[in-house]
């Protein structure tokens, strides 16, 4: 596509790698009154609304409390168990929202795609920006229960690390985006696998140290929970602002890489399969 002052020129891919990045950021206007709309939407008909930002992880970290760490009895690695587990699910939360709502979206956007021209791109970026706005949210709530805990006697070392914390985001965001994508484009011809997805994610939540720390991970197992990219991001996340945590260039360098090709992969996919995913949605 071509751009004049007046004028648009649209124009067929001629290959999957016409990735159409130029139009995506010519759209950019688009992508916020979809966050606009995402927001609104989601809100607008609860008694609560945006209460429910600060309600679904404060319960969660409860549950969390009672069953793995008073049940159980995980180790935290001597960090207070709330602020431990609202570590992890801060950052689990925003990966998750990311990949389940991008899953979905030749599905819940199918009379849209059929009706007027957009990069399609434009619609899951715009579900990982609106979940920013969330993640933003219980990101406060967790500073605010570590100010808590530091007044309260609790002794902390942030470190340099915490500087990763935007790359964290960025990272988590597209890990989530790449998967969702390639998702969404099975689900165009397999509709099962839908049904799969959130139970899919709720299994990978265990596979990572969201609920207990790396240390404390299995020998035999830990191998394979460091394959999870996203277990360095957590572990990365813990370790910058809390000072405990395992941390190695090496481990998020990894997930960094492994990150990169999920996206890529995944917005070619995205991209070849909206060609024609209207003729089997």
């Amino acid at each position: 596509m071509h751009k004049s002052d007046l004028d648009w020129t649209i124009q067929p891919k001629t290959s999957v790698f016409d990735l159409k990045l130029r139009d995506t950021w010519e759209y950019r206007d688009l992508l916020w009154l979809l966050v606009h709309r995402d927001f609104v939407s989601f809100y607008k008909q609860t008694i609560l609304g945006p209460l429910w930002f600060f309600i679904q992880p404060i319960f969660t970290t409860i549950i969390f409390t009672f069953v793995f760490g008073n049940l159980a009895k995980i180790s935290t690695d001597g960090l207070p168990q709330p602020l431990f587990y609202m570590a992890g699910i801060t950052t689990w939360n925003y990966f998750a929202d990311c990949l389940n709502k991008t899953s979905t979206v030749f599905k819940d956007n199918a009379n849209i795609f059929g009706k007027v021209y957009f990069p399609r791109l434009i619609m899951p970026l715009s579900l990982v920006v609106s979940n920013l706005v969330r993640f933003g949210v219980q990101f406060v709530l967790f500073i605010f229960i570590l100010l808590y805990y530091m007044a309260a006697g609790f002794h902390f070392s942030p470190n340099g690390y915490i500087f990763l914390f935007p790359l964290i985001i960025i990272l988590m965001a597209a890990l989530g985006l790449g998967l969702g994508m390639i998702i969404s484009a099975m689900t165009t011809k397999y509709r099962d696998l839908a049904f799969l997805v959130t139970f899919g994610v709720q299994l990978l939540m265990y596979a990572t140290t969201v609920i207990y720390p790396l240390s404390a991970a299995p020998a035999k197992y830990k191998w394979l929970i460091e394959l999870n990219p996203m277990t360095a991001l957590i572990e990365t996340f813990r370790y910058g602002f809390l000072g405990n945590g395992s941390f190695t260039w090496l481990s998020f360098g990894y997930s960094a890489l492994i990150t990169a090709i999920i996206l890529l992969f995944g917005i070619i996919i995205f991209n070849k399969v909206e060609k024609t995913f209207v003729d089997t949605v």
